[in-house]
């Protein structure tokens, strides 16, 4: 069960509601001049065994870099790195003529291209992003792919994002991240999703007769009152809006120990979103593969990571308003991601070839929302009823 929810953690969220055509990504991509990624109208096959893809991979590096045009096919190596349901990763080690090794990272589209990721939203995230200093450079676009700098790092593990330095680390990279300005609508688009997710895994039907039997005990009607109270709760907290990550689990950190650089990768569905949903989403992360929410991080190993977001040079500064605020924030955003990837996992059920118990995953978070609602709204109306009052206080 272990390697099959590492395989479903890696590949989960591989999924959108938009249809988008690689090839029709990568034209967007060349033609729009402000983003000046080169293109090459190749494509690979990613059927094939890795050493039946080296030659269009060849000419596909000799099309993107112009100064590997002349390398002989021998100063090229690829080997797979990792692969799911859309993407499959090769690295691709490349002799210049100076004998210098270059490494990159080829990024295939795969299968199921009715339900992949909307591309050229990420494309120009990744553009600015990594001018920003985050995840792999760009290096170009192809047919169904594109191609990027290879990172020298490890990958994190669920019981890393708890360490204390470490914590700190992500806490203010992701404060960084935050402040990156991605030229486009800033319309937040949580509940945009969580609309789009909700309409379309509450008119399933499963041939599987027991799938359809588990199906059917779920009350839409109760998810959709939960939806629209919760909407509700986070509008009045003003949470700000920011470029948002969306889905920081551990496999989307890697860290370089010997130079102590942290890493954050793998932008499909980074959004405009609200600030506090992608902290709460990245807590709900501490539960690892095995959504084990008894390692969900306590109000103290909170603060720590609020005190390093907010002030990373001086997070002992930081006032208990703040933290408090930030606390509150985050506990009602944090229910939010259960919901989205609670009906996320539904739509996975019934178009995912991944031998995976999405129905299962449903009900493991939405029944965590369900033990969690009660105590954050509580938190919640209680901070805006005290904020209420003291606002009142100081007008008087």
């Amino acid at each position: 069960m272990e390697h099959a929810s590492q395989l479903h953690i890696q590949n989960r969220r591989r999924f959108a509601v938009n249809v988008w055509n690689a090839m029709d990504v990568s034209g967007e991509a060349r033609n729009n001049s402000n983003l000046q990624i080169p293109y090459s109208s190749l494509t690979v096959d990613h059927t094939l065994p890795v050493p039946e893809m080296k030659p269009s991979l060849v000419n596909l590096c000799k099309d993107l870099v112009k100064k590997w045009s002349n390398l002989d096919e021998s100063h090229f190596s690829a080997q797979r790195v990792a692969g799911g349901i859309t993407n499959l990763l090769l690295k691709v080690s490349v002799e210049e003529q100076d004998g210098n090794i270059v490494h990159v990272t080829v990024r295939l589209y795969g299968p199921n291209t009715e339900y992949v990721i909307d591309r050229e939203r990420e494309l120009k995230a990744i553009h600015y992003l990594s001018a920003a200093g985050f995840g792999a450079k760009l290096l170009g676009v192809f047919g169904n792919g594109m191609m990027q700098s290879f990172i020298h790092a490890r990958t994190l593990e669920p019981l890393d994002l708890r360490k204390p330095k470490l914590a700190a680390e992500i806490a203010k990279q992701l404060s960084r991240f935050h402040q990156v300005d991605i030229p486009g609508s800033k319309e937040p688009q949580l509940w945009i999703d969580i609309s789009k997710f909700f309409e379309r895994a509450s008119s399933l039907t499963f041939d599987d007769d027991e799938k359809q039997k588990r199906y059917s005990t779920i009350s839409f009607k109760e998810v959709h009152t939960e939806i629209i109270k919760l909407k509700e709760l986070t509008g009045l907290l003003n949470a700000p809006v920011v470029f948002s990550h969306n889905d920081l689990l551990s496999g989307n950190l890697m860290l370089n120990e010997d130079e102590e650089k942290l890493y954050i990768i793998d932008f499909e569905y980074g959004s405009y979103s609200y600030r506090g949903f992608d902290i709460g989403n990245h807590f709900n992360e501490y539960a690892g593969y095995d959504c084990d929410y008894t390692l969900y991080p306590n109000k103290d190993e909170q603060y720590h990571f609020f005190r390093h977001y907010l002030q990373s040079e001086r997070p002992d500064k930081v006032s208990e308003k703040d933290l408090e605020a930030l606390y509150v924030e985050t506990s009602c955003y944090m229910l939010a991601s259960h919901l989205y990837w609670a009906l996320w996992a539904l739509i996975q059920a019934k178009m995912s070839p991944i031998d995976f118990d999405y129905l299962g995953y449903f009900f493991l978070r939405y029944n965590e929302y369900k033990k969690q609602k009660d105590t954050c709204f509580s938190l919640g109306r209680s901070y805006l009823s005290e904020s209420k009052t003291r606002g009142r206080s100081e007008d008087n």
